[in-house]
């Protein structure tokens, strides 16, 4: 990775990564409370954090849910995703986990997706120890967690090893590989800018041969059939817009089910930043199709 890359992006981690990992206040669900421990994962690429989120009640072990938070693969705040894993955990009466995974400049790809896909094949395993019922398991993430969560299912798929039932993606980079700047928006100026991704990209894939990797570029993949029902949501202005679209598209003429959400007028991170109204419409989707998906 350039010299230049690595420090840009460590500038992002130390200057902004509050700023973007901040929830609008009447989007954090304060009416429901966090039951929640921490656990370690031993993984190929070291040792992984995770925060626990239990349901309210559960007579028997619950079915289970693999959060991958969003942050362009450089900003390491899980607790971004509080609000919508305890709304998670209480709606679908499932265990979620909030994975810690590594991120760039320090640790790029492939850690990030090996890190991913080897927690969830050691939740998927541990159910019993664990308290949860690893056979029923889904995975998802926002932003950069929902390219993880493609990364996830592929792997899965090809190893064999778990299947998860359900995949959200949401609002999630699926195309490394094409210009920034190439990727339109409808509003003047889009949460996401050209240069922030290009960071990102550099930061996250040093390597420009490895960018149209399926891991990495899952939007450029051409042998989708056998993942996992996905649930895409994508939001109207947002410069990711027309890849989750096309791999929604994609998904389906391979033969997999697919359910599909363009939320108007709203931006990158809606599901954090809002409108409020869109956010939480769209959080309960989630909610509600892993209750269906899980039982």
């Amino acid at each position: 990775m350039p010299f230049s890359s690595a420090i840009k992006a460590r500038g992002i981690q130390l200057l902004l990564g509050r700023v973007i990992s901040r929830v609008d206040k009447d989007l954090r669900f304060t009416d429901i409370p966090a039951r929640t421990e921490t656990l370690q994962v031993e993984t190929g690429a070291g040792p992984v954090s995770c925060t626990v989120y239990r349901p309210p009640v559960t007579d028997a072990l619950a079915p289970v849910y693999v959060n991958f938070h969003g942050g362009g693969f450089v900003i390491a705040r899980p607790e971004q995703d509080d609000h919508i894993c305890r709304y998670i955990a209480a709606t679908a009466d499932c265990v979620v986990i909030n994975v810690d995974y590594a991120v760039a400049p320090q640790r790029p790809y492939p850690a990030p997706v090996t890190q991913a896909y080897d927690v969830t094949a050691w939740i998927a395993e541990n159910g019993a120890a664990g308290g949860w019922d690893g056979s029923r398991l889904a995975v998802g993430g926002h932003s950069a967690g929902g390219s993880l969560t493609a990364a996830v299912c592929r792997l899965a798929r090809e190893r064999g090893t778990f299947t998860p039932r359900l995949q959200i993606l949401d609002s999630a980079p699926l195309d490394q590989v094409a210009d920034p700047a190439a990727k339109r928006s409808l509003v003047a100026k889009p949460l996401l800018t050209p240069q922030i991704m290009r960071i990102f990209t550099a930061a996250y894939v040093p390597d420009p041969a490895d960018r149209a990797h399926p891991l990495v570029s899952p939007g450029l993949a051409d042998d989708l059939a056998g993942l996992p029902p996905a649930l895409v949501i994508t939001a109207e202005n947002d410069r990711l817009r027309d890849e989750g679209d096309a791999y929604a598209k994609a998904l389906e003429a391979a033969g997999v089910p697919v359910t599909h959400r363009v939320f108007e007028g709203v931006d990158h991170y809606f599901t954090h930043t809002g409108p409020v109204e869109a956010g939480r419409e769209a959080i309960d989707l989630m909610a509600t199709t892993l209750r269906d998906a899980l039982r």
